[in-house]
């Protein structure tokens, strides 16, 4: 178990992140009290940055493990927790990335360089701008550092991003439904092969595959060596089971179930049968002394199938014998007055 930052705990070095997918590493020189989500100025090349608290605590050390920094590196400092007038030029300058990016597109397009600029993001006291773009070839921008720092009035870096980072930084809704991995968590990138689904037994379709970057996606290699690790225990599906009945052909091999798809072949007919690992490997035995089983011993698909089909319900059919309004208040109709009868006695002892 990791020892969590405790509330009050002085943490010597912070995670900070800045836009989308960029963090950074700061030490809290002057002894603050940080907290995950709390928004610090911390020091920058020139000036200040804004960011957000995003780790502390004993985790920072195995995040710096895992990014190969050593814990004595000369890292930069925390300066101070965000004041409000930080705050809103932060905004201010969070403002401008749009109009910016649309208006150096046209410059560069002006300068006929064959390049992509993908986003903007501005450091938080606005001296200066990191420009991502995209490129194929290696593209000589110097003339475009000078008129973006002559039009914007800052300091211009640029940064090659590939197009996986692209969609990090623009983000959007995956497939699944939730937001892209490479705009909330992921940070390096490593490459994706179609191997990946061919070990998962995935349909090799390009649109299906492919993210939202047009490669394909970072979530194949989440379970691959899952995978790897189960079929290690199937045996090769290279070679061809022989039987006296016929020839068997491996189709396809499910993980969770553990069974071998084969196509059986005979002289009259062929039929899909299910193996176990495990007969799979004494017919292989058997074929490698050159001898040829009496049967399959085959699993029953039919049964499996009606083990585990569900029940039939019972439906009924409820249209016209209910009323729309049979919840709804019924008017209690008003009480009818009686009106007294008048005594004919004491009408004629008053005559």
């Amino acid at each position: 178990m990791y020892k969590f930052a405790q509330p009050g705990a002085i943490n010597e070095i912070v995670e900070v992140r800045f836009k989308n997918t960029r963090k950074g590493f700061y030490r809290n020189v002057n002894q603050l009290n940080l907290r995950v989500g709390d928004i610090v100025a911390v020091e920058a090349s020139p000036g200040h940055d804004i960011g957000v608290i995003t780790l502390t605590g004993e985790l920072i050390k195995e995040q710096m493990k895992k990014y190969k920094v050593p814990t004595g590196a000369e890292l930069k400092k925390v300066y101070r927790k965000a004041k409000p007038a930080d705050v809103e030029k932060w905004e201010e300058a969070k403002e401008l990335e749009h109009e910016t990016m649309i208006e150096s597109r046209k410059i560069a397009r002006d300068l006929k360089l064959e390049m992509k600029i993908g986003d903007v993001e501005y450091q938080g006291d606005r001296t200066k701008a990191i420009f991502y773009y995209i490129a194929e070839d290696r593209v000589d921008f110097r003339q475009l550092i000078k008129v973006l720092a002559e039009r914007f009035r800052i300091r211009v870096e640029m940064k090659q991003i590939g197009a996986r980072q692209e969609a990090g930084l623009i983000g959007g809704i995956g497939s699944c439904g939730r937001e892209l991995c490479c705009s909330t968590w992921i940070s390096d990138f490593v490459s994706v092969t179609t191997n990946a689904a061919r070990v998962q037994q995935l349909s090799l379709n390009p649109q299906k595959l492919a993210g939202q970057c047009g490669k394909l996606k970072c979530c194949l290699n989440y379970e691959l060596d899952s995978y790897l690790d189960a079929q290690r225990d199937f045996p090769s599906s290279e070679i061809e089971l022989k039987c006296k009945q016929g020839t068997a052909y491996h189709q396809k091999t499910d993980v969770f179930k553990r069974q071998m798809y084969y196509l059986a072949t005979s002289e009259n007919n062929s039929s899909l049968i299910a193996l176990s690992p495990e007969r799979v490997r004494e017919i292989q035995r058997a074929n490698q002394k050159g001898k040829e089983v009496d049967t399959w011993n085959a699993i029953d698909l039919e049964q499996t199938k009606t083990t585990r089909k569900a029940k039939d319900l019972d439906y009924t059919n409820s249209v016209g014998t209910e009323s729309l309004t049979r919840f709804d208040n019924k008017k209690k109709s008003p009480k009818k007055r009686h009106k007294k009868r008048r005594n004919p006695r004491r009408n004629e002892n008053r005559n």
